[in-house]
């Protein structure tokens, strides 16, 4: 089958809107490229616990019987699709479904326990030669910023309270005991975490809290129930409106302020301040600001509760730079962080200093777990919303990512306690 073949199949089998989704419509033709891609991926199969399985029933990979099946259902578009942009193909291939898989999370767990080495060292020089540069309209300036949560957060709250617990909270939870397997309500394990950060930060009656980042609410509610009173800051425009009305029907409207603010606008003095995953959002070129701000507005013997999700410092260098799947589709802008690089940061430009860390990995895989079988069994009520399979397979696959992510130990989470020095 020739390649402008296997292009019209793709489209037809997956019903790409073209206008829509242009690049997974497009099959790039580099055959220099895709040969290279196909040769890298045959090698890294070879030694990555799952199978891989071609149209013509030809099996490979270094996988047992117990192990998880990747099928190639069009081998050379894949190859091309990765041969051109790397993990974004990878990518782009299953949303248009060039590849599938009965175990995603298996499939992906595979790759993220083994990703150091996959490639031979020789080629990780070639890392920004090869891989394009995250495009300078998703820096996260005050406008960019806006942008960029927008094309997240501002998505559909319909569409997220299809997935996520009664308390709409969309960040890791921490489960009583053991998380895999674990019986426990997902809304009572997400009270625990907000409950534990309010905690850290010292929140009580009387005290006076910053949130960067509002969420949909829940934190606010659950701080202003002891008595705090809340100024909680968001630039999405969805969430805002849904989190006051929360808020108001939980009866703290009196004690809760949510501004449409961007971080670097707050002004005023506060005994704590709380800010869970929202670092992620910052860019590593702004993390100066970010802490630099908390510094300014944290009252003297103030307390700060911070959650984010990190990488190992090694990947957070090599990687800030570059354009992956997750930032073209998921987060633009986005930028995980490191324990050093918080601290470098810290050390730097801040009186601020690390005087807790609490890492729960294990349940943030846990949590994804439950996020993705939601959303994944309500398929038809996404859809209903206006939401394509091309959108449904990228949002399983960005959930099964992650979730492959905390648990194979190549994504970790941490709650930070933060003290002025």
């Amino acid at each position: 089958m020739t390649l402008v073949n296997e292009n019209r199949s793709t489209i037809e089998a997956t019903g790409v809107d073209a206008l829509r989704w242009p690049d997974i419509a497009h099959v790039p033709h580099s055959p220099v490229r895709a040969a290279i891609a196909k040769r890298l991926f045959r090698h890294a199969a070879g030694r990555l616990p799952m199978r891989v399985v071609e149209p013509d029933e030809i099996w490979y990979g270094a996988g047992t019987s117990d192990d998880p099946v990747f099928r190639l259902v069009r081998p050379e578009v894949f190859y091309q699709r990765l041969g051109a942009t790397g993990t974004i193909g990878f990518g782009e291939a299953y949303m248009a479904g060039d590849w599938t898989t009965d175990d995603l999370p298996g499939v992906l767990s595979a790759f993220a326990a083994n990703m150091k080495d996959m490639i031979p060292p020789v080629l990780h020089k070639l890392r920004n030669a090869v891989l394009s540069v995250q495009p300078s309209h998703h820096d996260n300036t005050v406008e960019g910023a806006r942008s960029n949560i927008h094309q997240h957060y501002d998505l559909s709250n319909d569409l997220f309270a299809l997935f996520l617990d009664e308390s709409l909270t969309y960040s890791s939870a921490i489960f009583d005991g053991e998380p895999v397997g674990s019986a426990e309500p997902l809304v009572d394990a997400q009270h625990r975490k907000i409950d534990q950060l309010l905690d850290a930060a010292g929140v009580r009656e009387g005290t006076r809290v910053l949130e960067i980042g509002t969420g949909w609410g829940e934190l606010s509610i659950r701080a202003a129930a002891r008595g705090a009173v809340v100024t909680s800051l968001t630039i999405s425009t969805e969430q805002a409106a849904l989190a006051t009305e929360r808020i108001a029907a939980a009866g703290f409207a009196d004690r809760v302020t949510v501004l449409l603010q961007d971080y670097r606008e707050v002004q005023g003095h506060y005994d704590a301040v709380v800010s869970v995953e929202m670092i992620e959002a910052v860019g590593a070129n702004h993390w100066n600001t970010y802490f630099e701000t908390i510094d300014r507005v944290l009252a003297p013997g103030g307390r700060v509760g911070l959650q984010a999700i990190l990488q190992d410092d090694y990947t957070v260098l090599a990687t800030k730079d570059t354009y992956t799947w997750i930032r073209k589709y998921i987060f633009p802008g986005g930028q995980l962080a490191s324990v050093e690089a918080i601290e470098r940061t810290l050390a730097a430009r801040t009186s601020l200093k690390v005087a807790a860390r609490f890492s729960f990995n294990r349940h943030y895989a846990e949590t994804l777990h439950r996020w993705r079988e939601t959303f994944e069994a309500r398929a038809a009520e996404v859809e209903a919303l206006g939401f394509d399979e091309i959108f449904r397979r990228m949002w399983s696959l960005y959930l099964a990512y992650s979730e492959a992510g905390f648990r194979t130990g190549y994504l970790d989470v941490q709650q930070f306690t933060l003290t002025k020095a």
